[in-house]
Formats: structure tokens, C-alpha cells, sequence
């Protein structure tokens, strides 16, 4: 399999490379390219995870369909022959290792203005908003984060009552800000009731279909996008990247989970004493290829189709 961490396309602008995608402005779309770039405490990594982008996007590219009938997306085409004609509708040329490189990684998008809050829903105490929790004093009191009451005494991973919307600015640089929902009607309109609304009910949705296949859904981030007046579902969704995704066979409340994303590079990260600044060191192959299996198992578990 071949690991892409770079991508160019002959004829065309280089794209706006993020962490892990290149997009490529067609004009009135967008490509968006999938690379096997990782990255881990705001740094991208030397090397690729192989399958990771592939997963990214067949991934994004499943839930897309199963959530459509509660909000459209972005999504044109991911065919591949379809993006071949768009590129070369604007002047670029798609030869066979160009295809071969975009293909199953690569969708054709509406370009959509995204608006500008992330929509992060949680259905556990877990990650930053767990730190927060433990710092408000929330073991021997309840608390309120964000706007949200919280009973004292949750343990780390316990599962909440309802599922929470709790949105974040988006940061160029560093960690993004969880903010309460008032924050984000402030920062993005009254339309941020909409998108509180609309991310529960895909969580809510993508969460019990999840279950069934023994896989929870910790908490997960969506991103949206207005075009022509309408709220569109865009960017990745419901991946290891976006998500927290834990095995139902392991969960034990009380701790941190085992979750099928990057926690085998953070970890060995972590021991090599890396002050987590520019240029991370290079991960050897045991890492690499725990770690792509995790992202290969979560779309073969969610799915029940194996990445190719």
C-alpha cells in the first residue's frame, strides 16, 4: 500500500495542506485529499500511517450517507473518474499514478463558508472536558462547565445522563477553547441553536448504531458549512480522527479507555521524553503498523467491509 504524506496535482495551484488534507480549489468545489499524515500534540509526524487516509474518507464517506436524512452534506462524488474530470475541467492532469494516489482517499465537495465554531458533542467524561471537571472540584461537588450542570462524584469515561454540546473556537495555532453555547452564539449567530441541535441528533443516531456493532462513541466533533442559506454537514465525520471510539468489551468506567485512534504514537511518544515541539522524531515500524490497525479495525467493525 502505498503511504501518501504529500500530495501535488500537475496543472493546479498546490492545495491548503492542513494536518492530514490537502485541498485543492476547483473553483466552484473543493477536493479534498486524505493524506496519511498524522500528527500528535499539535505537531505532524515524519512519517505516514498506511490506510489511514483511506479510512478517513470511506469512513466519512459511510457516515455521510447514514446521516443524510437528518442533514445534507457537502459531498458530490468520490468516484474517481468524476474527480479526474473536475481536475482537468480547470486545467489540471490526472495521469494513471495521480489516480491511483487519489483514489479511495479523495472526495469532490460543494464549497460551503464554514461557520465558525467546532460542534463537539460528548456522551462520556472523558479528554479535556474530564481535566475540567477534576479541576472545578466536581469529585466532591457538582459543577457547572460551559454552561452545563454536572453531578458531583462522575468518574473518569462514566457515561452522561444526556449527550452535552459543548462547542470550541477554532484555533490556527494550538488547542482549540471549549466555550459554552451563549459563547458560540456570540462568535457565530442564532444559528449555533441549530447546529447544537443538529449535532445531537447525528450523535444520538451514529452512537446506537455504533453500539451494535461494539463500538462506543465517547464524543466526537462536527463541522458545518452554509451554502445558499442551507446548513451543510462537511469536512470528516464520525472517524478516529474526529471521534473517540472505545470497544463495548472494554469499557471499564474509572479510567482512561483504550480507543481506536493514535493512542499507540502518543504513548510511545510520551516515553521517549519528546518535549512535543518541532521536528518530532521519526516512529519505528511497530508503532506505525499497531497503529494503522487500529484505524483499519474501526472501519472494518463500523462498516463490516475491510479497507483496501
Amino acid at each position: 500500500m502505498q503511504v501518501v504524506t504529500h500530495t501535488t496535482i500537475p496543472g493546479l495551484p498546490e492545495p491548503k495542506r492542513g494536518k492530514v488534507r490537502d485541498i485543492y480549489d476547483l473553483g466552484d468545489s473543493l477536493l479534498i485529499v486524505a493524506t496519511d499524515r498524522i500528527s500528535a500534540f499539535d505537531v505532524v509526524l515524519p512519517n505516514g500511517i498506511p490506510y489511514k487516509g483511506r479510512v478517513l474518507t470511506q469512513l466519512s464517506l459511510y457516515w455521510f450517507e447514514r446521516t443524510r436524512h437528518i442533514v445534507p452534506n457537502h459531498v458530490i462524488s468520490a468516484d474517481i473518474d468524476t474527480i479526474a474530470r473536475a481536475i482537468e475541467a480547470v486545467g489540471g492532469h490526472v495521469d494513471d499514478d495521480i489516480r491511483a494516489m487519489l483514489d479511495g482517499r479523495s472526495m469532490l465537495v460543494v464549497k460551503a463558508k464554514p461557520y465558525p465554531v467546532e460542534c463537539v458533542v460528548r456522551g462520556y467524561l472523558a479528554g479535556s472536558l474530564w481535566k475540567e471537571y477534576v479541576q472545578a472540584g466536581g469529585k466532591e461537588q457538582s459543577v457547572t462547565l460551559h454552561g452545563i450542570a454536572l453531578p458531583a462524584g462522575l468518574r473518569e469515561s462514566d457515561r452522561l445522563e444526556e449527550p452535552i454540546f459543548t462547542p470550541a473556537t477554532k484555533a490556527e495555532i494550538g488547542h482549540d477553547e471549549n466555550i459554552s453555547l451563549e459563547q458560540a452564539v456570540q462568535i457565530a449567530g442564532e444559528v449555533a441553536h441549530e447546529l447544537a441541535r443538529l449535532s445531537v441528533q447525528i450523535y444520538r443516531f451514529a452512537r446506537e448504531e455504533a453500539a451494535q456493532k461494539g463500538i462506543i462513541i465517547a464524543d466526537t466533533k462536527f463541522e458545518f458549512g452554509e451554502k445558499d442559506g442551507q446548513i451543510l454537514l462537511i469536512d470528516e465525520v464520525l472517524t478516529p480522527d474526529s471521534s473517540r471510539f472505545w470497544a463495548v468489551d472494554d469499557y471499564v468506567p474509572g479510567r482512561s479507555q483504550p480507543s481506536f485512534d493514535k493512542q499507540y504514537v502518543r504513548d510511545w511518544l510520551e516515553s521517549t521524553g519528546w518535549d512535543k515541539t518541532p521536528p518530532a522524531p521519526h516512529l519505528p515500524d511497530e508503532v506505525v503498523a499497531r497503529t494503522s490497525e487500529k484505524y483499519r479495525e474501526a472501519y472494518r467493525r463500523l462498516t463490516g467491509r475491510e479497507i483496501v
